[in-house]
């Protein structure tokens, strides 16, 4: 695949490139891929969670049911 940017936005890109840990431009579009794939994956499990119907109240006995489950380091 080839992407073809105004050299304002290769300017952009470069800058972004030095100042961070990645070595390539191609490792930065990489980079903005997965995360731009990652928000969209994360907005989809939020619409499906405010579209289900409540699953109960989150009070103080539900918080320490969920301590008891959750593995312990």
């Amino acid at each position: 695949m080839n992407i073809s940017l105004p050299q304002s936005l290769k300017d952009f890109v470069d800058r972004q490139v030095a100042s961070r840990a990645c070595r390539t431009s191609s490792e930065y579009v990489r980079a903005l891929i997965r995360r731009d794939r990652d928000r969209q994956h994360l907005r989809g499990l939020l619409l499906d969670g405010a579209a289900s119907p409540p699953a109960g109240e989150a009070d103080t006995s539900w918080f320490a049911e969920l301590r008891e489950r959750a593995p312990t380091r």
